[in-house]
């Protein structure tokens, strides 16, 4: 049965604070590297993964395809949100060994310990692959670059996030109880302010639906929408929340997000959808109630306007893949 409410939802005025907040963070291999020249580091693409380097001594070279080669100075960092291949080297002419063939040490099924290299100049690298699983946070990814490096001699690594990433190293050679705990947590704040860092200071980080997630009458409607998706939301009801016309509503809501607000509402239904049958076999009926439909035929028929097929169930491998070694 549809849920539908006596009273508009009061939203918290952090769209963007609240949408980084529902990444959802999980760590699935986190690396301390004592690296020697001359070395080399093939990583494989991992799609749906979040990759980082950080540099706490030394230096060396990322090279991606798509990229111009990027030089990592002792507390830089670099994120790249989407998981893209990439080189990580001393030198542009050595051959990089793949990252899973290189012997290290394993602490525990998350942390391990790499010693490898030449015996030359010394780099020492804090890495990590993080998955996110909430639809919010790969919409969030989509929008981002494939690769976001942070220098710390320009003022472009805040000197919160230095603390942060100088903490991190710390625990991660360290690792004492708890310390990997630790050093999960750390990433995960790492990496959200670095991606928070991107969109305040990035020209794309205005455009389409990050800019609509800052916009201050927009942004509430998409809070909104995202907060109670079951709610039987009108152009009207949007409007209001964002404190709009209804016309003067849905024109900006097209233009900022690019989509009508009736559409964008179909389309973040059906990827909540999507992800919950991912997960665990869930009554298409029970689905259908959750998500606002009022009968399991209007709920199928929406998500094969949006994806093309039936809401058949995926196999749960695809939300519990890990990171092999």
């Amino acid at each position: 049965m549809q849920n539908t409410y006596q009273r508009d939802i009061p939203q918290p005025s952090d769209t963007l604070g609240e949408t980084l907040y529902s990444l959802r963070l999980n760590g699935l291999v986190y690396a301390c590297s004592e690296l020697s020249a001359p070395w080399g580091i093939e990583m494989p693409p991992m799609q749906g993964k979040m990759m980082f380097h950080i540099v706490t001594q030394g230096s060396c070279l990322l090279i991606s395809p798509n990229h111009a080669e990027v030089l990592l100075k002792p507390g830089d960092l670099v994120l790249l949100p989407k998981g893209e291949g990439h080189q990580i080297c001393s030198d542009t002419e050595i051959h990089c060994q793949p990252f899973f063939d290189i012997p290290v040490s394993k602490v525990s099924d998350r942390f391990e310990f790499m010693n490898y290299g030449g015996g030359g100049e010394q780099t020492l690298l804090t890495c990590g692959v993080l998955s996110f699983d909430h639809i919010i946070g790969k919409k969030l990814v989509s929008q981002l670059p494939p690769l976001i490096h942070m220098r710390s001699d320009n003022g472009q690594l805040p000197s919160s996030l230095q603390a942060l990433a100088q903490l991190m190293a710390d625990e991660a050679t360290n690792l004492a109880a708890g310390g990997e705990t630790v050093v999960a947590h750390l990433a995960d704040i790492i990496v959200i302010k670095a991606i928070r860092h991107w969109i305040e200071h990035s020209p794309d980080g205005s455009k389409g639906w990050l800019g609509a997630l800052k916009d201050p009458k927009i942004g509430k409607a998409l809070a909104a929408m995202h907060a109670h998706p079951e709610s039987s939301w009108t152009i009207d009801r949007l409007a209001e929340q964002a404190g709009m016309s209804r016309s003067g509503f849905s024109a900006r809501f097209t233009e900022v997000v690019g989509t009508s607000a009736k559409q964008y509402l179909t389309e973040w239904r059906m990827s909540l959808a999507r992800m919950k049958v991912m997960q665990s076999p869930v009554p298409l009926m029970d689905l259908a109630e959750e998500l606002g439909y009022q009968s399991e035929a209007a709920f199928s028929r929406a998500y094969k306007r949006v994806f093309g097929v039936s809401p058949l169930r995926p196999a749960r491998a695809e939300a519990t893949e890990q990171v092999p070694r």
